[in-house]
């Protein structure tokens, strides 16, 4: 029987909910998982030999995953009749706040002790090993080729591999479903009609990057007569700003420091000489006011409404949202931005690169326990979700609210948190795309209104394909930080790199920062990971 392939989940957390909360407080920390209870469970009277025999559209399940702001699926809403209609089971997915991550963490660990595991959710900051070691998420090695075909066979064998190799019980097993992109997503996108108005080059060198920066701060291009722009600029926690690093070589995914080969071996690339390199001439910027002196305390609405209000020259994100930050500005402003993509800029000694990662995060984990209703009606929403021909209507999402049809063709309507539901927690598109479904996608389903900001969108997807290279620490478990959490968590290196970027700390602090991250666990980590490495590589 399927039950007696799982490991069950009937306990409530032992930890006390003052740790929890104290866990959570950091921003990558791995949510405590409960106590694994017996292995045992009642036999199922249903004849779970295949999904597609049962009818699961009476079974509701609680979905957990990323939500800026949109409203949730409630049983009996628009979206909740979609997705049962579209994918075969009813799903409840409660409003969580993302937050950056940190704030989705600390409910999902509150969520968690409570003994009350949402039945299919992201997990997020390496908890998916903590809670496959302590029974938590089902094993799905044997569950996905049967019950989830899709899933199985739309994921490549060597990304199953790498998923194998990260098992935290060391069984070679499989705890999660991979995300996996097959083309760059990020890159700095900066104001082609600012550069045009002032009469400048898309700069190419470093120094006339400064030169375009400068230009931006001194000579109003929004042409309000004030001076507000932000020539340059990210969030906190020295984030978001990638742009500024890769000309530097510096593996960096969404700020945060990852691991590349320098000098012949795996690296953390947060104690390399390019990031000290990094560091020094953004701590110039800063310093000369070319930075948004808000930079490291902006967060994401703050950030966004600056890009998006006209007051932004050059900021880094996923190419392929370039037209949502334009219908914002031209909504909020009735400006009719343009943004290109930054080229990676020359700096002498240095090889610059935007970061790729074909195997990224976890995307879903499944809930383990005695109810085998449940977990099959979780594989059949996964194996309809990663059915290419429903991706299209999951990506337009309910008529009226995500979409509308024009002249028989069907439109997707701008973003409008106030009234639409979170349809996008399933866009297979995003967990598992290619550039050209995306770049199709994006095209069909843009309206003639719209269209200008989809083309662009278009433009730097392609034009950023030039710039990005996939790093060698793409998809390494974070079972190498267990034991490390300041290291995992980034401590050291936000405290030392925030304060060397606003002046505080000289630039020589950066020699007693590496020092300082080998002591406290840097050295094992880095050797754990070089292990990983060569493990990955036979």
């Amino acid at each position: 029987m399927l039950s007696k392939k799982l490991v069950t989940l009937t306990a409530v957390c032992a930890l006390s909910l003052t740790a929890i909360t104290g866990c959570g407080n950091n921003n990558n920390s791995a949510a405590p998982a409960p106590e694994p209870a017996s292995s045992s469970a009642p036999a199922s009277s249903a004849d779970p030999s295949s999904t597609a025999a049962q009818d699961y559209k009476n079974v509701d399940i609680e979905v957990w995953g990323t939500n800026v702001g949109f409203k949730p699926i409630e049983k009996g809403s628009q979206t909740y009749e979609f997705i049962k209609e579209k994918l075969g089971v009813g799903v409840i997915n409660p409003y969580v706040e993302w937050g950056g991550g940190t704030n989705y963490l600390n409910q999902l660990n509150l969520k968690i002790a409570s003994g009350e595991v949402p039945d299919l959710f992201l997990p997020y900051g390496g908890n998916e090993d903590s809670l496959a070691k302590n029974g938590a998420i089902a094993d799905l090695t044997e569950l996905l080729p049967k019950y989830a075909p899709n899933v199985w066979n739309n994921i490549p064998e060597d990304v199953w591999n790498v998923v194998k190799a990260n098992d935290p019980t060391g069984q070679g097993k499989i705890y999660y479903i991979p995300q996996v992109v097959d083309y760059g997503r990020y890159a700095g996108l900066i104001r082609q009609d600012w550069l045009d108005k002032l009469g400048l080059q898309m700069p190419k060198t470093q120094e006339e990057y400064v030169k375009v920066l400068e230009a931006f701060r001194d000579q109003d291009p929004n042409g309000n007569g004030q001076k507000d722009e932000q020539p340059t600029g990210g969030r906190q926690e020295a984030r978001w700003m990638d742009h500024l690093f890769a000309m530097y070589g510096v593996a960096m995914f969404e700020g945060n420091p990852d691991w590349d080969i320098y000098d012949g071996q795996l690296t953390y690339s947060a104690v390399t000489p390019n990031m000290r390199a990094s560091l020094e001439f953004i701590a110039k910027l800063y310093k000369d006011g070319l930075v948004d002196q808000e930079a490291l305390l902006n967060d994401k609405a703050k950030w966004d409404g600056k890009v998006s209000g006209d007051k932004v020259g050059n900021y880094f994100q996923w190419t392929e949202k370039t037209n949502q930050y334009l219908d914002d500005m031209n909504k909020n402003t009735g400006v009719k931005g343009e943004f290109s993509v930054l080229p990676i800029l020359e700096v002498p000694g240095y090889e610059g690169f935007y970061t790729a990662k074909r195997r990224i995060d976890p995307q879903w984990v499944v809930k383990a326990g005695k109810d085998e209703t449940k977990l099959l009606a979780t594989l059949t929403l996964l194996n309809n979700l990663y059915d290419k021909d429903n991706w299209k209507d999951l990506y337009l999402g309910v008529e009226g609210m995500h979409h509308t049809i024009v002249d028989g063709k069907a439109i997707k309507l701008p973003d409008d948190k106030s009234t639409q539901e979170n349809v996008g927690i399933f866009n297979p598109a995003s967990a598992l795309a290619t550039l050209d479904f995306t770049v199709d996608l994006l095209k069909s389903t843009a309206s003639s209104d719209n269209m200008w900001s989809v083309d662009q969108t278009v433009k730097d997807l392609e034009d950023a394909q030039q710039y990005v290279k996939s790093i060698a620490g793409d998809g390494m478990p974070s079972s190498v930080y267990e034991g490390f959490a300041d290291i995992q968590n980034r401590t050291l290196y936000i405290e030392y790199a925030t304060k060397i970027i606003i002046g505080q700390y000289p630039i020589e602090k950066f020699d007693e920062f590496v020092e300082k991250w080998n002591k406290s666990g840097g050295e094992e980590v880095t050797k754990r990971a070089r292990e990983w490495y060569g493990a990955v590589k036979k």
